[in-house]
């Protein structure tokens, strides 16, 4: 494929802002009919560049051509009308309206006395069945069908809008595998149509099983351009991060270490559980051991990680500690025990957007304390010194707002804030969900040390090969009730769990 039959070229980009160097001399081209992923870690400046490419940035130096004419968008409506449509990991739709008023929305039918919506439903209708949703009636409120149709919806209206090239920003996020492959059919019709797609991902699986080729960054610098069937994932995650990939591979050679069997388990419970939540479930957990957590979405993985913790009270079981029975029925009296707990709901359950990375640093310790003792300045500054080194967080700024961290920054503070209060025990659900794999990797490694260390730690993660390469026992769970449990070794696979989560635990 010419280069003159690109429908985007943005050559020589470079964006600047004080103090920083977003974009440094990047070459990007994208071509009719491809699906082309954009990788690099956070920071390395894809979200720049996309923002470039729908005018919500001003370039400082190179050039845009789009469809071979050359372009200067002084905002989104300039991209727009060149063609260019996005759509975002938060659906940007109107609840409050039908599915067919948000597909023809700005392209309504008008006649004689205003919006003809006979005929704009109809248009909707035969744009949705273009997609291959004729199942959608245009009629129903938007807000009765799920996210993942909200998501096709919004590629819908993108399409109304004659659009040549469409960037889909993290669209798979919240979707499970189901939705994902329906999404995955839709870009797949658009891409025969000729539509050129702008695919971003954190997920590796389905950056290799949707795209045709990938623009890899670092820096902000233009690392390469590469087929993606030519370029495999050790080597992608190479040029990532700049480093060789062997240190992550390798975490995987304790795996299949197992506790003497007549080891105390720092953590037992027989029989814990809580109605409407999961069944009882036996576990043990032994210092500097990853318990891993695995199964599929509603699996029961978090309503354990939760209960071992004390963030929900159990309504059976018996635990103990070090070997002597222990009651841990709250999150205080959990971290008296010496147990941490890192949410999945980094958002809404972990960083507090609008305090510092400081403050949120210190919440638990403070907590632990309790708030008429508060920490001095300088207790809270070696705490800060202490976890943005060893974590590497970046900026390693203690007083700049959480909220203006990339994602995988967040999480690296997060874990900082249970570490700092010394446990013995951490859980940590879904601690690398919605990072770049540079940061992805840095948390893995830092749980594989912890637990060289001598720390306990339970791992829950829905990627299955993550629990694969971290864990040294592997607890299986599927409809919130434990199916299984599998000491780790080289015939364990993420293909074992999922023979074992579809024969319902025959195999335990």
């Amino acid at each position: 494929m010419a280069l003159t039959d690109a429908i985007v070229e943005m050559e020589d980009i470079s964006i600047e802002f004080p103090g920083v160097k977003a974009l440094q001399h990047v070459d990007f081209r994208l071509f009719p009919g491809e699906i082309h992923t954009l990788m690099g870690e956070n920071g390395a400046g894809k979200s720049t560049l996309i923002k470039a490419l729908t005018g919500v940035y001003k370039i400082d130096g190179g050039s845009i051509a789009v469809a071979g004419e050359p372009r200067m968008f002084t905002g989104t409506a300039d991209a727009q009308s060149a063609g260019i449509s996005t759509v975002y990991q938060e659906v940007n739709l109107c609840d409050n309206l039908t599915v067919g008023e948000n597909v023809m929305l700005g392209h309504e039918i008008r006649g004689a006395f205003g919006i003809n919506w006979r005929k704009t439903n109809e248009a909707a209708r035969e744009a949705l069945v273009g997609l291959g949703l004729g199942h959608l009636d245009p009629k129903q409120p938007l807000s009765s069908i799920s996210l993942a149709l909200q998501q096709l919806v919004a590629i819908s209206r993108a399409m109304v809008a004659k659009s040549k090239v469409l960037i889909l920003d993290e669209p798979t996020s919240s979707l499970d595998a189901n939705e994902v492959e329906g999404l995955f059919g839709v870009m797949r019709r658009l891409r025969d149509q000729g539509v050129a797609i702008l695919f971003v991902s954190h997920f590796l699986d389905q950056v290799y099983a949707i795209s045709d080729r990938m623009t890899v960054l670092r820096n902000g610098e233009f690392v390469g351009e590469y087929l993606t069937a030519d370029l495999d994932r050790t080597q992608l995650i190479s040029k990532m991060i700049g480093k060789d990939f062997g240190t992550l591979a390798a975490l995987g050679s304790n795996r299949g270490r197992v506790a003497a069997p007549d080891a105390t388990p720092f953590y037992s419970a027989t029989d814990l559980g809580r109605k409407g939540s999961i069944d009882p479930v036996d576990i043990e957990v032994h210092a500097g051991e990853v318990v891993g957590l695995a199964g599929l979405l509603g699996s029961g993985r978090t309503e354990l990680g939760r209960l071992i913790y004390g963030a929900d009270r159990p309504d059976t079981g018996e635990v103990r500690i070090g070997g002597v029975s222990a009651e841990v029925h709250s999150p205080i009296a959990g971290l008296s025990k010496k147990i941490a707990f890192s949410t999945e709901n980094r958002r809404d359950e972990g960083i507090i957007g609008d305090l510092t990375v400081r403050e949120n640093l210190i919440l638990a310790v403070q907590a632990e304390r309790g708030w008429a003792r508060p920490l001095s300045r300088r207790e809270q500054k070696e705490l800060c010194d202490k976890y943005l080194v060893e974590l590497n967080v970046r900026p390693a700024d203690p007083e700049r707002p959480i909220k203006n961290l990339s994602g995988g920054n967040q999480q690296k503070v997060l874990l900082g804030r249970w570490l700092a209060t010394n446990p013995e025990l951490i859980v940590l659900d879904e601690p690398t969900r919605g990072i770049d794999i540079g940061a992805k990797a840095e948390i893995q490694e830092a749980i594989a040390a912890l637990a060289e260390s001598g720390m306990s730690v339970v791992f829950i993660s829905s990627e299955l090969e993550e629990v694969v390469r971290l864990s040294e026992r592997i607890v299986v769970l599927k409809d919130h009730r434990k199916i299984g449990e599998l000491v780790n070794g080289p015939d364990v696979t993420a293909e074992t769990i999922v023979d074992l989560i579809a024969t319902e635990g025959s195999a335990a």
